[in-house]
């Protein structure tokens, strides 16, 4: 892409090399004027084709990015779906090592008295 000094550059040369096969000045100015215009078209147009792409880019990203934020919302309602299904258990869990504390309190007596027959 070229830059705005490098497209002046370029009309200068042009304008140079010209000077010398043209024949009056009044067509020499009206040449540099449209190649000056022709250069100024070419360049609004390839800023305009830059513009153009940057804002397909810009809402493709915005697309991704909304997509991503649905992804992540949804990931954390399944772990709070999935923390919710293993807190049961681990309250269940803790409800039945309970009981087995208190049989096994309940049966320790029976089991000493048990081996005191025994003997």
């Amino acid at each position: 892409m070229q830059t705005p000094a490098m497209e002046q550059q370029h009309i200068q040369r042009v304008k140079n090399l010209g000077q010398s096969y043209r024949e009056s000045p009044a067509q020499e100015d009206r040449e540099d004027e449209e190649m000056t215009r022709s250069a100024l078209s070419a360049f609004r147009a390839k800023e305009e084709q830059i513009e153009r792409k940057k804002m397909e880019v810009r809402d493709k990203v915005f697309a991704h990015l909304g997509r991503v934020e649905e992804e992540t919302k949804r990931l954390a309602e399944i772990k709070e779906e999935l923390e919710a299904m293993a807190d049961p258990t681990r309250k269940e869990v803790a409800a039945i090592r309970k009981r087995i504390d208190v049989v096994n309190r309940e049966i320790k007596p029976l089991g000493q008295s048990c081996l005191k027959k025994v003997e």
